[in-house]
């Protein structure tokens, strides 16, 4: 069964709607037949990589918040990653365009490693300050995969997986997504937001057994009633 996830590097509940989804899944009797894909997602594709802006003032700057304010929320967002064992360093994190790293990605779920570099992208981000958008960086993080390095620097210096990100925005918009995370269980049921551990179990047991009783849904249905609020990251 697939488990489709739509997320963006920059998106601090798309990495601690990870650690509860796993939480999940850690937890789900037939884990080992759910097969988990990463979806891309660029909350601001008009981002514009730039190590020496502050990451809490460019927030401000965008929602058109006071430095108090953004303060404040990213103080919130700090303390529930810390509920799922992250900590979270914004202070460090470095403004930067997501595309190259969705690029990257397709190309580590080519060598089945996609999960494992979306694990190194958001510690890299939130974690470690390092700049997402670097080709070193990159280099760097899928070498450490065991990615081919020459394959990676001309993945890099070139448009391939150009479209299929942009496949996958496509495909989240025609379903109506404008938050992510956003979960998508075997084509049928939805989750939206960095729900709780036992939302996801709930879904992951729901989809499982349709999916044996081979049933075909055309329509997505959502788990939770607040289809697009509860922690997530909004365009």
């Amino acid at each position: 069964m697939n488990v489709e996830i739509w997320s963006d590097v920059m998106c601090p509940f798309c990495y601690i709607g990870k650690r509860k989804f796993e939480k999940a899944l850690a937890q789900f009797p037939n884990k080992d037949k759910v097969n988990v894909i990463w979806k891309s997602f660029q909350l601001d594709p008009t981002t514009i990589t730039d190590p020496t802006l502050n990451t809490i003032d460019n927030l401000a700057q965008k929602k058109g918040w006071s430095k108090e304010q953004a303060d404040q929320t990213i103080a919130h967002v700090t303390g529930i990653a810390k509920q799922v064992g992250l900590d979270f360093h914004f202070e460090k994190a470095v403004v930067a365009n997501s595309l190259d790293a969705h690029r990257l990605s397709h190309l580590a779920k080519k060598y089945g490693k996609q999960n494992e570099l979306e694990e190194k992208l958001f510690s890299a981000y939130f974690i470690e300050g390092k700049n997402t958008a670097d080709f070193n960086t990159l280099l760097q993080i899928a070498t450490e995969l065991g990615l081919d390095k020459t394959e990676v620097s001309a993945l890099l210096k070139s448009n391939t997986y150009n479209n299929e990100v942009y496949h996958d925005i496509k495909q989240a918009q025609q379903i109506g997504v404008n938050s992510v995370p956003f979960f998508l269980l075997d084509n049928k049921y939805a989750v939206s937001g960095a729900q709780e551990s036992d939302t996801f179990l709930g879904a992951l047991t729901k989809a499982y057994e349709e999916h044996l009783l081979k049933n075909n849904f055309e329509t997505v249905t959502s788990i939770n009633n607040d289809f697009y609020g509860k922690d997530g990251c909004e365009l």
